[in-house]
């Protein structure tokens, strides 16, 4: 592990609607440097990490395009929005210093090296913050299912699920009920049969299925994802049994805090 980080590897999902800050559609330069400067400091820390980055804030624009389009065509448009917003968040790093790289699922050689899982993985090894771009490189499947999918091909320790106006997982929207209540933990196949909106059904089998937890939170508070990677109690824990990926987060927290004190000694 890293430091005091109770990771060594994370990939961060963010939804395109995260980079939008104030506005109905497109990007808020303001907003991404917020987020970049969470990146930049995780990354600064010692942990690895890999983000996958959706286009909501985009195609939003684009639903009346898209609107009678055929699937695979309106899915490809979303794919090439992810790429804009990947180079969007890469520049924001890089004027804090970061080192990146953008891995595109499709072809745009111009702008992003072609996602190769053991070309990401070196990248990571060495320190660069990897921005994987256009999902899967398949129509049908959505950026949740691409970061389900890059986490385990990089052997990432968890997701962190960025959210935008939400602060993790509820029984039911709160939108909707505001009796609605909050979830601090529950596993995979819970949200599954439960319908809640952690991510949708392709993603959370894919987790469940090779126990792989996420971490689902608010990403409006700027200490969030340092705070969740020092191994602190945020938003909700989605895991195969969550319970036992907390305890094993904390154990590890307190011994890195042993080992440190120790050593000033």
């Amino acid at each position: 592990m890293a430091g005091d980080s109770a990771f060594h590897r994370v990939l961060l999902k963010l939804s395109g609607e995260a980079l939008m800050g104030g506005l109905e559609y497109g990007t808020d330069p303001a907003r991404v440097e917020v987020i970049a400067g969470q990146v930049r400091g995780v990354s600064g820390r010692g942990v690895e990490i890999a983000v996958v980055v959706g286009a909501g804030n985009i195609y939003r624009g684009l639903a009346g395009a898209a609107r009678g389009m055929d699937r695979a065509t309106a899915d490809y448009m979303g794919m090439l929005a992810t790429v804009l917003n990947a180079l969007t968040l890469q520049d924001a790093l890089e004027k804090l210093g970061a080192h990146t790289r953008v891995l595109s699922a499709i072809t745009v050689t111009e702008v992003a090296e072609p996602y190769i899982r053991r070309r990401a993985i070196r990248h990571l090894e060495k320190g660069r913050v990897v921005i994987f771009a256009a999902g899967t490189g398949n129509p049908f499947f959505t950026t949740d299912t691409a970061a389900a999918l890059r986490a385990l091909e990089i052997h990432a320790d968890a997701i962190l699920m960025g959210k935008h106006g939400t602060d993790g997982v509820y029984d039911a929207d709160p939108a909707e009920r505001p009796d609605a209540r909050f979830l601090p933990e529950i596993t995979h196949r819970e949200a599954i049969e439960r319908g809640l909106r952690v991510m949708d059904s392709t993603a959370l089998s894919l987790c469940m299925d090779n126990s792989l937890p996420i971490y689902v939170f608010d990403m409006a508070d700027e200490r969030n994802v340092e705070r969740i990677v020092s191994g602190e109690r945020v938003g909700t824990l989605v895991s195969a049994d969550a319970s036992a990926i907390r305890e094993s987060t904390a154990d590890h927290a307190t011994a890195e805090a042993g080992a440190s004190e120790r050593h000033d000694r």
